[in-house]
């Protein structure tokens, strides 16, 4: 068997792992199969033995980012930040996360885990305000981190010194809050 077909030093979980590692190391613009395979001393090719596409790995690595989400222990506005924190948690995992949703790839562990809370809490149409509640914490953490990134590169412009992130954790409990309607009122004291 040539190095470039030498798939059985890896599995598919090894893959994804030197990936996560990778993400947090060079985040998702930098993040290519060719720099997969090179830290795994295999040829590209090799991977996808392991992954049809790079959009495929990448939908796993949004699934393992999302993947121990549950609606059981706390209410909405606890799941969503869970969901905010769980997306901060690797270097772009937010633009990671929403772009395997765009995409209709990988599993809905978040957006699932909102839809039982909203459940719980007796709210009205809860699909649909599942679906728009995971919109919201999408685009709201990646708007963070890119002011994180910005900020942490000097590009961010700084207003009288204040921290680009500031306040921006009340916006988002108003927006889940919003969009959540009685459930919150119901579920959160």
């Amino acid at each position: 068997m040539t190095p470039e077909h030498d798939s059985s030093r890896h599995d598919r979980a090894s893959v994804a792992d030197v990936a996560l590692s990778l993400l947090d190391e060079v985040g998702l613009a930098d993040l290519s199969m060719r720099r997969i395979a090179a830290r795994l001393d295999v040829q590209p090719s090799a991977l996808y033995w392991h992954f049809s596409s790079k959009q495929e790995l990448l939908a796993e690595l949004s699934d393992r980012i999302t993947a121990s989400l549950r609606a059981a222990d706390g209410d909405v506005l606890a799941l969503a930040r869970r969901i905010r924190d769980a997306l901060f948690t690797y270097r772009d995992g937010a633009e990671l996360v929403l772009s395997s949703s765009a995409l209709g790839l990988g599993s809905s562990h978040a957006q699932s885990a909102l839809e039982d809370a909203l459940r719980r809490a007796d709210a009205d149409d809860p699909p649909d305000r599942a679906v728009a509640l995971m919109h919201f914490i999408l685009g709201h953490a990646t708007l963070v981190q890119q002011r994180m990134h910005a900020d942490s590169y000097g590009a961010a412009s700084p207003t009288a010194g204040d921290d680009a992130t500031a306040g921006l954790d009340r916006v988002f409990d108003l927006g889940i809050a919003a969009l959540a309607g009685s459930a919150r009122s119901r579920s959160v004291s």
